[in-house]
């Protein structure tokens, strides 16, 4: 993948957490990627694309970080648990 070059300045305060050259450079990429998933400007399949992982890495990065894959408005989740709802009925029965 063609890379376009970036410089970044870091507080001296950050150094204290150990991290390399090239493991900073790969949380950038990561937030960066992360930022563009959760404002809805690319897909989970696209993210994981970009950070050349497989969806279900990238779902288990998500995770990890502590985002929310599904991102339910009270009104959609009070529907989801509705239908699920009536689905147990629908198998009991």
């Amino acid at each position: 993948m063609p890379e376009s070059m970036y410089e970044v300045r870091l507080p001296n305060s950050l150094s204290q957490y150990g991290f390399s050259k090239k493991e900073i450079q790969q949380r950038f990429i990561e937030w960066l990627v992360l930022s563009l998933f959760a404002e809805g400007r690319v897909s989970s399949g696209k993210a994981a694309r970009l950070l050349n992982i497989s969806r279900i890495e990238f779902l288990d990065l998500l995770r990890a970080r502590g985002f929310a894959y599904v991102n339910y408005t009270p009104e959609e989740l009070a529907e989801e648990f509705k239908s699920g709802r009536a689905l147990k009925i629908k198998k009991t029965k």
